[in-house]
């Protein structure tokens, strides 16, 4: 059982691993997979096919499963998930923070979700509940209420005794939450002011209010953004009555970007962002399938314009030469003006207030860049063909066709934002017969009022 696998550990551990690889199960192979980090021991999984990756998951120690899971995409974590029993997934639990336990319910069925909650102690289950009574893409879903709150009347030596106390404090803890008897949010204290203030000041006196809390409503994206623009590393979370629910940390934004990046590049191609690489053929083939289905009716809509100036064609042949160059250049052009506003929406940057502006710097790059190109085609058209009339024909076309394209791309994805239709994911696919479409068009037609 040879398997040479690409995974982001050293040289020398990835060569252990394939040798003990290629002696099959052996207690030698278990200890060293289960002395990968997780974040590792995941990557494999996702690198390694079906049976393999069973294989490999029954020799990871019952106590390092939850970690690996949380490192898995979604689509290969479901495939453990799915064979697990209810002891098996109460065991995974453990040990966990409630967002990474959220994310795991959230995959399961149900009455599934139900009994794993009630397999659990009543104070672990009020607070996993909190989190799952909110959309996993918000900060409500992100957010873990494993936190430290204080009281702004204490002085800074009552905290100071209060941590040592605790024989850890959560993860990605950088400062602490104050609150009032009514647990709302009032502020924070930086360990780095508790730790070099005068034990005898209060805490109200030296908090801080600037971080504002994030409602958990907001949208995961718009929660990226705020740690981007005030470089946090946690944040706390409120009700829309103001109470504190709990806090995201800098790893969990890490996730959502990430989980972005990967959305945005595979929805370009009409593929699931949770797509596994190594999934069965069957199942690829039946999501690729779908999309293709969608591509090949917009190729014929493109085909029916052609078909419409066949008589326009069959005189001039030159036309069926150069008119992939129009339809070419239009789709580039728009390409990169969809582009642009996807990112911009992503960022939150466009608005109503600027969408005009927007639009109408990109009609007037269209028209330049249309002139540009334009020229130097019509140029080629005429050494080539020693053809006048198709030389001015084409650059009108470009012209056009590029002036168009831009606009249609820079409006598609707020138009289709307001529609509630991913911009990535259909974006592309529009914006390409659109193009097509004008630039046959606008070729064809122009050639066939010159040449009738």
């Amino acid at each position: 059982m040879v398997q040479q696998l690409q995974l982001s550990i050293g040289d020398k551990e990835l060569k252990e691993l394939n040798e003990a690889l290629e002696h099959g199960v052996s207690p030698e192979l278990r200890r060293m997979l289960n002395s990968l980090p997780a974040a590792d021991a995941a990557h494999l999984l996702e690198s390694s096919p079906p049976k393999l990756r069973s294989l490999l998951w029954r020799l990871i120690d019952q106590e390092q499963e939850g970690d690996v899971l949380q490192e898995l995409s979604d689509e290969v974590r479901q495939f453990f998930l799915d064979r697990m029993n209810i002891a098996e997934l109460k065991a995974i639990t453990d040990g966990q923070d409630v967002d990474d336990i959220a994310d795991l319910l959230q995959q399961l069925p149900g009455t599934i979700t139900r009994r794993v909650l009630d397999s659990m102690d009543s104070q672990d289950r009020q607070r996993i509940e909190v989190v799952l009574s909110y959309p996993e893409d918000t900060a409500g879903g992100l957010m873990n209420t494993d936190m430290i709150t204080i009281r702004p009347s204490n002085t800074v030596d009552v905290v100071l005794r209060y941590l040592r106390r605790h024989e850890k404090i959560p993860e990605m803890t950088d400062s602490l939450l104050v609150v009032n008897r009514r647990d709302e949010y009032i502020g924070s204290l930086p360990l780095g002011i508790l730790l070099t203030t005068d034990p005898s000041a209060t805490v109200y006196e030296v908090m801080q209010t600037d971080v504002t809390p994030i409602p958990a409503d907001t949208e995961d994206t718009q929660v990226a953004q705020i740690f981007e623009r005030q470089d946090l590393v946690s944040a706390p979370v409120i009700s829309d009555k103001g109470k504190l629910l709990g806090r995201i940390t800098i790893d969990d934004v890490v996730d959502v970007i990430r989980e972005e990046a990967e959305h945005s590049m595979m929805s370009m191609a009409g593929l699931d962002d949770d797509e596994d690489t190594f999934a069965p053929v069957f199942k690829t083939a039946r999501r690729r399938a779908v999309w293709l289905g969608i591509n090949l009716i917009t190729a014929f809509i493109a085909a029916s314009v052609i078909g419409m100036f066949q008589t326009t064609i069959d005189k001039v042949v030159a036309l069926a030469v150069l008119m992939p160059i129009v339809a070419g250049m239009g789709g580039n052009a728009g390409g990169q003006a969809l582009t642009l506003v996807i990112r911009g929406m992503a960022l939150g940057q466009i608005s109503s207030t600027n969408l005009r502006w927007l639009l109408s710097r990109e009609l007037a790059v269209g028209f330049m860049n249309g002139l540009l190109w334009a020229s130097l085609v019509a140029l080629i058209a005429y050494l080539w063909f020693n053809d006048p009339i198709i030389s001015l024909v084409i650059g009108c076309a470009m012209v056009i066709n590029l002036s168009a394209a831009v606009i249609v791309g820079a409006s598609l994805p707020v138009i289709l934002k307001s529609m509630n239709i991913d911009p990535s994911l259909a974006g592309t696919i529009i914006l390409t017969t659109i193009s097509d479409v004008l630039g046959f068009f606008s070729f064809l037609g122009l050639a066939t009022l010159f040449y009738a």
